[in-house]
């Protein structure tokens, strides 16, 4: 351990005598919470206790980086941040080093904290955006990729999830860990990856968790990589902006890359044209034909593609961002809907210790929903995972909730054991309401059977397969909010969710969520 400690310690002396950097060690900080995990490392949110400034605060386990062999990528990482550093004169659109320390146990690093949080978690909440939102942040995310790739680096793991939002809303590029610089031998043999990918490929059919959808072919086969390989994700990531899903998505992540590497992906219906033709121009397979790419005129070309037409380049900066709001494009016959309706812990000590650790695991901000929703597995909720407080809590209340007597309330559930088919996903709970109705992300949607039900829940089931596939989570901020006859929004805080009645009756699932939570809430 003490050679790592050396080897990280002088990795950036060079670099520290010529930037000198905030000397900082854990007791410095309090670590108020969980921002994001990773595969070898944790985000923390940090208040400086001096200053009560707060930064990201990246720690890695040394005996993860033992482990893992990854004291090379640990070093470069950091070499990566404070070059960038001191090279951005604070980019709005980057995010930058603090300080790097470390103790006995672990490597800190604290950085830029940008406390909207990660790009990623509004795509989950509203499903996708509109042209005006999805144009903004590409033309964003793009100056951030320019300004790295003229500092010769290439971020290689751009996704959703390392694109964060500043306190005014604007994009940060975060997360160095898998970059690159130009002119290192490495890569541009291609050596760095050739070994590691094949070897992921053929072996470890799941370690591309979380960034496969967006990794280009060129760092799947090993090959050489440059700039192109950033465009690559930046096309992936506008169509995910545009339909409200990754263009490659497959049952798991070694079939994700076989998607890639073939080109295998399809446009929903009622992608706009002008984002299609960028998308196509962005998710090609050979780089040098990538636009963007020196061949095909550089990042000026990709600059003037008729996708970003009204941008303002020089003034991006100072542009105020559009809005995020609930929103579901035109798609079937029915016309774009916007939405209006949105939905401290003092018991800190400086440091990471034990103590802090266990207060810590117990931020989940989105874990349930995202659980439930995510992937719309099929195993059933548990009951003990309802965060529901009933306003009547005993089995009398219970039956006369919504019958008039005990009597009738297990008559009701007599007939519903014996004759309704899809009582054995609700959990023995009387069912209120059910019906087919399209559930919407973006672009795309998928019929289910919707059944609401005491508890009170909301249950959605494949009615082809007859699998349960998830439930709307409720709590006492859960609103409904009739757009047409057809279509209605069940706002959560972690999520918007848009749904299609077929039988134009949105306004009584509305009316009978908003009776149902009034019995609870």
């Amino acid at each position: 351990m003490e050679g790592l400690s050396n080897n990280i310690s002088n990795s950036g002396n060079s670099i520290r005598k010529k930037h000198p950097m905030t000397e900082r060690n854990p007791n410095d900080f309090y670590f108020i919470k969980i921002l994001g995990q990773g595969s070898f490392s944790t985000v923390y949110l940090g208040k400086e206790v001096e200053t009560g400034s707060e930064y990201a605060i990246k720690v890695v386990k040394k005996t993860t980086i033992l482990r893992e062999k990854k004291a090379k990528h640990i070093m470069r990482e950091r070499d990566i941040m404070i070059m960038l550093t001191f090279k951005t004169d604070d980019h709005p659109f980057i995010t930058t080093l603090y300080s790097t320390f470390q103790d006995e146990t672990n490597v800190y690093f604290a950085m830029t904290y940008a406390n909207n949080g990660e790009l990623f978690k509004y795509l989950q909440k509203l499903g996708c955006f509109d042209e005006k939102t999805t144009k903004f942040y590409s033309a964003e995310i793009l100056l951030a990729l320019n300004f790295l790739h003229d500092n010769s680096v290439i971020h290689r793991d751009l996704k959703p999830e390392n694109i964060l939002l500043s306190n005014s809303w604007h994009v940060m590029l975060a997360d160095f860990g898998s970059a690159r610089m130009l002119g290192d031998n490495e890569v541009a043999n291609g050596n760095d990856d050739k070994k590691l990918e094949t070897k992921k490929i053929s072996s470890d059919r799941s370690s591309f968790v979380g960034t496969a959808q967006y990794i280009s072919p060129e760092v799947i086969n090993g090959d050489k990589f440059g700039p192109e390989t950033d465009y690559w994700a930046l096309g992936a990531i506008i169509y995910q902006m545009v339909s409200g899903n990754a263009p490659f998505k497959a049952v798991n992540e070694y079939n994700t890359l076989k998607l890639i590497k073939t080109l295998s992906y399809d446009f929903p219906q009622g992608f706009p044209t002008i984002s299609k033709d960028i998308v196509q121009k962005l998710l090609v397979l050979e780089p040098s034909k990538r636009l963007g790419s020196h061949g095909m005129g550089g990042i000026e070309s990709l600059k003037s593609h008729p996708f970003f037409n009204g941008i303002d380049w020089k003034n991006l900066t100072n542009s105020q961002p559009p809005e995020l709001k609930p929103y579901l494009p035109a798609s079937a016959g029915e016309p774009a809907f916007y939405s209006d309706v949105y939905c401290n812990n003092t018991d800190i000590s400086p440091g990471l210790n034990d103590a802090q650790m266990a207060r810590l695991m117990g931020f989940n901000e989105f874990l349930q929903d995202w659980q439930n929703e995510r992937n719309e597995t099929s195993e059933f909720p548990k009951k003990e995972e309802s965060n529901v407080v009933a306003k009547e809590s005993s089995v009398f209340n219970r039956k006369t909730l919504f019958a008039r007597c005990e009597e009738e309330y297990d008559a009701m559930m007599k007939k519903q054991r014996l004759e309704h088919k899809y009582h054995r996903f609700v959990e023995d709970n009387l069912i209120l309401k059910s019906g087919i109705i399209d559930k919407k992300k973006g672009l795309f949607a998928r019929r289910r059977m919707f059944l609401l039900t005491e508890g009170p829940h909301l249950y959605y089931v494949d009615p082809q397969t007859m699998e349960y596939k998830g439930e709307i989570p409720w709590s006492k901020d859960i609103q409904t909010e009739a757009k047409n006859f057809k279509t209605f929004f069940v706002h959560t805080p972690s999520r918007t969710y848009y749904l299609f009645d077929p039988e134009r009756k949105a306004e009584e699932w509305c009316q009978a969520i908003e009776a149902v939570k009034a019995k609870y809430y």
